[in-house]
């Protein structure tokens, strides 16, 4: 199993696994890249198998992350995905080994991460990384959960920020998304898909872009990647609610 890790220097060349073949999120795909440049001034990792897949593990000081979580001393998680036919082949353990010895030898007190308290899309197997050692913190009432390994018992542990702790957002009508380019499907789907989508419900709608990562430490939502509300509820992370196909289908769910 060969890896690779992306850098400023190599990142031009290199794959970053979602969208690389899906033409119409070709701008949200370079969009992510940009992102990827500024975080790894922060320490930010991507890691990824030496393949043309979605086999990856993202993370990074959780004091400079992109998420309302409160965790000094801390490496968050970001994204992490094995997909396909790479499952069942020690690649998601493998990856995570490297971010724990990561972690250690920078002397960081654990790893920490933010899942759906049951399966949530755009986000990690909440129930795999609970059987590889991490222990639940947290919940909140939009069902989001905080996870974390402890490397010290004495620690303080990490919290969700106040911004998620009501599970609603502030604008109580219509449709209200939050998103960021830290996913290059979310740009284009956002942009495009659900504006379509709304005006063909006659759905006000709102598109929050967080834009730097005071903004996304206080978002509503846990899933900076992509949240979308409605009516002040939160609804799903699943990026295709923004398809008229599958709008209907979701929230009609909640």
């Amino acid at each position: 199993m060969t890896y690779v890790t992306l850098t400023k220097e190599n990142i031009k060349d290199e794959h970053i696994c979602c969208a690389f073949s899906d033409k119409k999120c070709a701008k949200s795909y370079e969009l992510k890249k940009q992102w990827l440049r500024a975080q790894f001034e922060n320490g930010y990792v991507f890691r990824r198998l030496d393949e043309r897949a979605k086999v990856f593990i993202e993370y990074g000081p959780a004091e400079k992350s992109w998420v309302p979580v409160t965790a000094p001393n801390y490496i968050m998680i970001g994204c992490f995905w094995v997909s396909g036919k790479f499952k069942g082949h020690g690649h998601g353990k493998a990856l995570l080994n490297e971010a724990i010895e990561a972690a250690k030898n920078q002397g960081k007190s654990g790893l920490v991460t933010v899942v759906g308290t049951k399966k949530y899309h755009f986000m990690s197997d909440t129930k795999w990384l609970l059987r590889q050692g991490f222990e639940v913190i947290e919940s909140v009432p939009s069902g989001f959960s905080l996870i974390s390994i402890d490397f010290e018992s004495s620690v303080a542990q990490p919290y969700f920020n106040q911004s998620v702790r009501s599970g609603t957002c502030p604008d109580q009508n219509g449709i209200v998304v939050y998103y960021s380019n830290r996913c290059p499907y979310s740009e284009y789907h956002v942009e495009n898909s659900l504006v379509e989508t709304a005006k063909n419900r006659g759905l006000s709608l709102k598109a929050i872009k967080l834009e730097t990562m005071e903004e996304a430490q206080m978002c509503p939502s846990p899933a900076t990647i992509f949240s979308l509300f409605l009516d002040g509820k939160f609804i799903t992370t699943d990026i295709s609610v923004c398809m008229e196909s599958r709008f209907d289908k979701i929230v009609g769910k909640r």
